[in-house]
């Protein structure tokens, strides 16, 4: 069995609006396993980008704990929490937070340069994962506003792995894309799974959630259910799909 990565004890998180407390996740204990592609999956309002930034210690419980192999995130300062994100995790986002007044390659060499130091290895490292998803030399120079919104998310995502990171966490990362720049973005998603990669993502997205190894519905800050595959490729794509609508279905998605 593959080890846990990440896990959660009681973890709750609330928020104050005008003076009442919302409870937006609810003394909810889940494992991450090392490998794995999880996807988070809920209606509107069920705490999806609220666990997600839990999980990655971009947010702090309001009760409970997170570990990350067997160090309490949780507990950490906000100091301790940015090295954490910056050593240890990946984030590609719904809105692309590429730097307008650099270029590709310098895009991802300021994201790199945070973690290691300038080398002709990193260079060609970065040159290599540019490559592998489709951004071909022609486009290294090229500036953000010069690329396709698609084209832009892959770059988003080779910087979010540049640094190997233990776990890559990505909020609804096709969500502002048509039907093709999505496609290549999962296709670029699924690939970096294939080599290892472990991957927590938030979706509403049937077809994205395919992608997934395990699916966990969350219903008011809870689980709900879950629900495992094969990885994608290995079985058949239409009885994938039957089965992950019958099991969303009976979620109530």
């Amino acid at each position: 069995m593959d080890s846990v990565i990440l896990r959660t004890e009681k973890l709750c998180k609330s928020f104050s609006n005008g003076g009442v407390q919302q409870h937006v996740i609810r003394n909810l204990d889940l494992e991450i396993r090392q490998g794995d592609f999880t996807v988070i999956m809920g209606a509107s309002g069920s705490g999806k980008s609220t666990l997600l930034y839990a999980l990655s210690g971009m947010d702090k419980p309001t009760l409970g704990k997170v570990f990350f192999g067997d160090a309490e995130i949780s507990a950490y300062s906000n100091d301790q929490l940015a090295l954490f994100r910056r050593v240890h995790c990946g984030f590609v986002f719904q809105s692309i937070y590429l730097m307008d007044n650099m270029n590709v390659m310098d895009n991802i060499l300021t994201g790199a340069l945070l973690v290691q130091k300038p080398s002709e290895q990193l260079n060609a490292k970065i040159r290599t994962l540019l490559e592998q998803f489709g951004i071909g030399e022609k486009l290294w120079s090229k500036y953000p506003n010069q690329l396709s919104g698609g084209e832009c998310q892959r770059v988003g995502i080779v910087r979010a792995i540049v640094n190997a990171p233990q776990i890559l966490f990505a909020d609804e990362p096709t969500g502002s894309l048509n039907s093709a720049s999505g496609q290549n973005v999962l296709d670029a998603m699924t690939e970096i799974h294939r080599s290892g990669q472990s991957i927590v993502m938030v979706t509403h997205d049937l077809k994205t959630a395919l992608r997934a190894t395990r699916v966990i519905y969350l219903r008011d800050g809870a689980v709900s259910g879950e629900y495992v595959m094969q990885p994608f490729g290995e079985d058949d794509l239409q009885s994938r799909r039957n089965g992950l609508q019958k099991f969303l279905d009976q979620m109530g998605w």
